[in-house]
């Protein structure tokens, strides 16, 4: 009955440190142990190396809520940020408790032990070892760290130069005095672009379609003038609270006045690059946050297509040639680098099969509680962030709900607690089908359902989750909670450690 851990987390990127951090704050005596395939902290941060990485939300809100954030950059760059996941990982003594170099691949529940075995194999070799836990929390993000999306290109082969997408980008690639054509125009290429202008020849981005593209302040003049009159946690709070709330008032604003908000956005981008500017390359045919918004900070994608630096194509690639890309207008583009900006792909879970009791259970067929739990998952909780607000603002509230579980579970003699949704709740639609981004339609078959309605249905609605994750009782009758095993013997012979199964106003017999 004893497991190797209490609670075993997943990966060490902003997701996983953040949910350590808590539980080594709200959770002191849990033995808590965290998996990460690769070689570092930081996930998604240390994963993705190319020119200009930096985060697409303020970095007020993006930063944790426990340890503020207080550069004054907005948009912070991929190291910094990679720092603070370390930074904060030793300040709270959790990374201690990291194995590197260890993939997960798979995890199966015994209902009859109640814990996890968790199977992992050595990154680099095929040995295998085996851990086991009673509390399991993946926190993966939502995409494949092997391999990123690439359409098959006619002929990709004939391309003479180099080829890169960016999640693998290579450390030694030289691109000074380079043509350059970048692929794609989601947040990836409109990073990409400026960053390479100021050392390529000439820099091109080559989309099918446009997306919304605003320019956001490069560093908080209002937070700077503050620190020199108030304490920096007091400016951090502030400057969170604001940023929080004008975030949700531009989603809310672009839901509701949908031409409204797509006349400001385009606006904003004529007067960045001037009267006379070809608007057909920045007027998406959505609405705003169908998909997310670009930030630039300070305009700089603006500042390099205006001083003739880079340049902006609306088309369709018909080929590759030895030389470039031929579109369907019958246009040409020669380039020495072409890189791939061309989405993500998803995958639930890090990839990793799931068994209760030797069933396979996929989140493809499964809805989510509160955004947190697995429904028909014992002791599962899957950190996932927001798609229209900061990825953490989600994170930590999902964080304080699982450190509330399980203080709550300890308290009242619990092991184990069950999601069971009623039937006929679920829908499908999955978590993420508020975007319609071409990676999240790609992906439908990976993802979680959603159910028609809250606790089986993600709001994506901060103020709602606050609510529901840190101030709503834990008590619920869709929580299934049992107790510990028992050497009672029943019926057929069998222990009853599984069969205690009681709800939070129950008393087990």
């Amino acid at each position: 009955m004893n497991a190797n851990y209490d609670v075993l987390i997943i990966g060490a990127g902003l997701s996983g440190i953040g949910m350590a951090c808590h539980l080594a704050e709200a959770c002191p005596g849990k033995r808590v142990g965290i998996l990460e395939r690769r070689s570092a902290i930081g996930g998604t941060w240390d994963l993705f190396r190319y020119p200009g990485i930096r985060s697409d939300s303020d970095m007020f809100s993006f930063g944790y809520k426990f340890r503020p954030w207080h550069e004054l950059k907005v948009l912070a760059d991929g190291p910094s940020i990679r720092r603070y996941i370390g930074d904060t990982a030793r300040e709270y003594g959790v990374d201690k408790w990291i194995q590197f170099g260890l993939k997960v691949l798979r995890a199966s529940w015994s209902s009859e032990d109640q814990y996890w075995t968790v199977t992992t194999q050595q990154e680099g070799s095929h040995d295998t070892r085996t851990l086991t836990c009673k509390f399991l929390i993946p926190c993966t993000g939502y995409y494949n760290y092997d391999h990123g999306h690439r359409p098959d290109f006619a002929g990709l082969e004939r391309f003479q130069g180099i080829c890169v997408h960016p999640q693998h980008w290579p450390e030694d690639l030289d691109y000074r005095g380079k043509r350059v054509v970048v692929i794609g125009s989601g947040a990836t290429a409109v990073t990409l672009v400026p960053a390479m202008a100021g050392q390529a020849s000439h820099v091109t981005m080559l989309q099918r379609s446009p997306s919304y593209v605003f320019s956001v302040p490069a560093y908080d003049k209002i937070s700077a003038v503050l620190q020199k009159m108030l304490p920096a946690r007091w400016v951090y709070g502030l400057a969170r609270w604001r940023n929080i709330r004008l975030q949700r008032f531009i989603y809310r604003t672009a839901k509701r006045w949908p031409r409204r908000v797509r006349s400001w956005l385009l606006s904003h981008v004529e007067q960045q690059l001037g009267h006379g500017a070809d608007m057909r390359h920045f007027s998406p045919s959505y609405n705003p946050w169908d998909q997310r918004l670009c930030a630039v900070p300070d305009g700089d994608l603006f500042k390099v297509i205006s001083e003739g630096k880079a340049s902006v194509v609306t088309d369709h690639i018909e080929t590759f040639t030895e030389t470039g890309v031929r579109l369907k207008s019958g246009k040409s583009l020669d380039a020495d680098i072409i890189i791939t900006a061309t989405g993500l792909q998803l995958q639930s879970l890090g990839g990793m099969e799931v068994q209760v009791d030797g069933r396979p259970r996929h989140p493809s067929s499964l809805m989510t509680y509160k955004s947190v739990l697995m429904q028909d998952v014992p002791n599962l909780a899957n950190l996932f962030g927001y798609t229209n607000a900061s990825w953490t603002l989600k994170v930590d509230l999902a964080a304080n709900y699982i450190c509330r579980l399980l203080n709550h579970m300890d308290r009242h003699g619990y092991n184990v607690v069950t999601p069971i949704a009623p039937a006929g709740e679920m829908l499908e639609e999955t978590v993420m089908d508020s975007l319609q981004s071409g990676y999240v339609q790609r992906g439908r078959s990976t993802l979680p359902r959603q159910g028609r309605t809250p606790p089986w249905r993600v709001l994506h609605n901060f103020v709602a989750d606050r609510e529901m994750l840190t101030r709503h009782p834990i008590h619920d009758p869709a929580l299934r909670f049992v107790r510990a095993a028992t050497t009672t013997t029943v019926a057929r012979g069998r222990p009853a450690c599984d069969l205690v199964a009681t709800s939070m106003d129950e008393t087990a017999v």
